[in-house]
């Protein structure tokens, strides 16, 4: 069997193993045609509406690029390996629910990598235990600590696909990265995954990339302002369902707005996973848009402001700025009618961050001709070892302009 998929960022991507094709094709799988990957980003950017679907057989194809130049390089990798890797990454995002990470811990307090692990269990049922060993390498368990690395560290293709394939649906060209010259240079010391020393420099470019692409598409104000909206209609809904509302939502939506599941009970009940596995975001947005005739004020509106794009202002506050937040939130309550306790529907005050790498958190390792390996932030004159890449957090009020 050979199926050929003509991806927009990476050309013709190649199926040609019957068991990822059986996977591919299964339902389960087919679910994340109807799950965004960048959720709200096509507010801001109308281009992003590529889905997880997408991202991860973009993921696979880049897994086994990866895959065949360490086999080149001598490193030892026997096929059901290769197998089993390319199902990890294939799967890796499985778990994500309606509009990904805006909704995550809001209609299910679990995250998506304890979903996606627990689903990856279901098929590995189904297919009677012949997906042990990517259980194993997803989970880190797996001898060859490489593998493992290449689906999930801070150098891994998932986040070499998301950035070039999201760059390329906004049109935000300082998410482009070099991940084919990237993939050239990896390696294996030490049974860990590393890059050559000429590499260096297109990792410094790849860790600028993801950092501007975080301020400039992910945390956007108005994406960041659309999200929190909606995470705010579906804590609105969740309120009115339990306590004896009649709403409209598909059976899969209902059960979780009627219910509070606490992310330690979830395992508990297997209709909760089976419920998880019917929603996507066409749920959502099909409730949002018949919620916007409700007859609760707070949900309508709500409602109505999304559907229609008049969104509530991101106002990023410096340390010393002078905002009187008490009035307002005081025009807030008499604007809108509002009481006290229904204030946090229309103002949020938090932060947003971002880290572009982290030395303590599975490192990128440097490999030299010599054999030395050193981690990256050890390296003088590197952006990192300069102070450059700091860990930045940007605090923020959020509410509807008056």
């Amino acid at each position: 069997m050979r199926k050929i998929i003509n991806d927009p960022v990476h050309g013709f991507i190649t199926i040609d193993d019957p068991m990822i094709f059986k996977i591919i094709a299964h339902p389960y799988y087919q679910r994340l045609r109807r799950i965004k990957q960048m959720a709200l980003a096509y507010l801001v950017y109308p281009g992003a509406v590529h889905t997880r679907l997408h991202h991860s057989l973009g993921a696979y194809h880049l897994m086994h690029l990866a895959l065949q130049e360490l086999k080149q390089k001598g490193i030892d990798m026997s096929p059901e390996e290769e197998q089993a890797s390319k199902v990890a990454i294939l799967l890796h995002d499985i778990g994500h629910g309606p509009f990904s990470h805006a909704l995550e811990h809001t209609l299910v307090d679990v995250h998506h990598e304890h979903l996606s692990l627990r689903i990856m269990q279901k098929l590995n049922d189904e297919f009677e235990g012949k997906l042990d060993m990517a259980l194993s390498i997803f989970q880190d368990q797996y001898p060859k600590k490489f593998l493992h690395q290449l689906v999930s560290s801070q150098l891994d293709v998932d986040r070499l696909d998301y950035l070039a394939r999201d760059s390329f649906f906004t049109g935000v060209s300082e998410g482009v990265i070099g991940y084919d010259r990237i993939i050239k240079m990896l390696t294996v010391s030490g049974n860990e995954l590393a890059v050559e020393e000429k590499g260096i420099y297109s990792i410094e470019k790849f860790l600028i990339a993801r950092r501007l692409m975080y301020w400039q598409v992910y945390l956007h104000k108005t994406v960041l302002s659309s999200e929190l909206m909606l995470v705010n209609i579906l804590k609105r809904a969740k309120a009115l369902a339990q306590s004896g509302e009649t709403l409209f939502a598909t059976p899969a939506l209902s059960w979780f707005l009627q219910r509070d599941i606490p992310s330690d009970q979830f395992d508990l009940d297997p209709n909760n996973l089976d419920q998880f596995l019917l929603l996507d975001d066409n749920d959502v947005v099909a409730s949002v848009k018949v919620w916007a005739s409700h007859p609760d004020p707070i949900l309508s509106d709500l409602c109505r402001r999304l559907n229609e794009r008049r969104l509530f202002k991101v106002h990023y506050t410096a340390v010393e700025e002078n905002i009187d937040l008490d009035a307002i939130k005081k025009k807030l309550c008499t604007h809108f009618n509002l009481a006290e306790a229904d204030l946090p529907y229309y103002f949020t005050q938090d932060s947003a961050s971002n880290m572009a790498y982290s030395a303590g958190d599975e490192k990128i390792k440097i490999a030299y001709k010599n054999g030395r390996i050193r981690e990256i932030s050890e390296i003088e004159d590197t952006l990192i070892s300069a102070g450059l890449l700091v860990p930045v957090k940007k605090h923020y009020i959020c509410y509807p302009a008056i």
